[in-house]
């Protein structure tokens, strides 16, 4: 916390680092999430993720010399922020992939970018520009490609669902957009720590209730061991990784890196379940490559200016 920060040179490629991370973990994760899911139901599973990286962040931010919030207009924006990135973002998007289909949430998940590239000019914290705009294009081209919207079903048995998964990108765009100027006050550790808090508070009640209905002494070793992971890598490690960077990167560059994350998913298939990959999958590749860097090659956000600066603001 007290460290100053070294040039901006050194570690303008930290972020996008991160940013890659995050987004490898966020592609594979749902792997293990599949075993879980085969003892426990999805409102369990989200109620122990929230519940579980809650209990770590604050145990890591005791061990740490983190900020402390300064006023009570702060913890109403955090509860704000906890609302759309994290009960919002988990359950909509839980409900909605249960009512449609994993193809509709792929396609809807890629108006995530816009959506946080909309809210953040239109709040000023961003201004518009052609070169941001094309890369966002670029990326969702091949993105959209990749899944091939011919196989999408908008039928009217999937309309709640693909309402609901419309409604989580639109929240958890708006998460990011908004979220910076806290994060940067702040640091990400003591941010993300009171986003979980709060997004246990609410959480907890439902899950609660549904936990109560479930013999969990009946949950075989190897279901939690793949909880402990999804709530140590894929909840903490991430959601500090990604808001780490959200301090030091435009939103609209943190948001776009999760046009990765179907690509991963088909980088992964062939080494889990035996596919191949086609010359779709390449090129698809080389547009979203092409938007990621479209974006993020010679960025200069605000975040980055005022962490050149100033002592750094963010806990490592």
């Amino acid at each position: 916390m007290n460290a100053t920060t070294a040039p901006l040179k050194s570690t303008s490629l930290k972020p996008h680092g991160a940013l890659v991370a995050v987004q490898l973990i966020f592609g594979t994760w749902p792997v293990v999430a599949k075993i879980v899911l085969r003892a426990l139901p999805t409102t369990a599973l989200v109620t122990f993720r929230i519940v579980g990286a809650t209990i770590a962040f604050l145990l890591i931010r005791r061990a740490t010399n983190s900020a402390r919030i300064e006023s009570k207009r702060d913890y109403a924006w955090l509860a704000l922020y906890s609302l759309l990135g994290i009960v919002l973002n988990q359950f909509l998007f839980v409900k909605g992939l249960e009512l449609s289909t994993v193809i509709n949430s792929a396609l809807l998940g890629t108006t995530i970018p816009i959506f946080t590239l909309l809210v953040s000019v239109m709040l000023g914290y961003e201004s518009g520009s052609w070169r941001v705009a094309v890369g966002l294009l670029l990326a969702a081209c091949g993105v959209v490609y990749l899944i091939n919207p011919a196989q999408a079903n908008f039928s009217r048995e999937t309309n709640i669902g693909t309402l609901l998964l419309l409604l989580n990108s639109m929240a958890y765009g708006a998460y990011i957009a908004i979220s910076q100027d806290m994060i940067k006050r702040y640091g990400a550790l003591t941010v993300i720590t009171w986003i979980f808090v709060f997004g246990s508070l609410i959480t907890l009640p439902v899950g609660g209730y549904q936990l109560s209905k479930i013999s969990l002494a009946t949950v075989p070793p190897g279901v939690w061991f793949a909880m402990l992971y999804i709530i140590v890598v894929p909840t903490v490690a991430a959601y500090y990784l990604n808001t780490w960077a959200l301090g030091r990167v435009a939103p609209s560059v943190v948001a776009i890196y999760i046009y990765l994350q179907p690509l991963i998913a088909f980088a992964v298939a062939p080494l889990i379940l035996g596919e191949s990959l086609n010359s779709r999958t390449w090129l698809a590749a080389a547009l979203i490559f092409a938007g990621v860097a479209t974006v993020t090659v010679r960025s200069r956000s605000r975040a980055i200016k005022e962490v050149s600066e100033r002592p750094e603001a963010l806990g490592h």
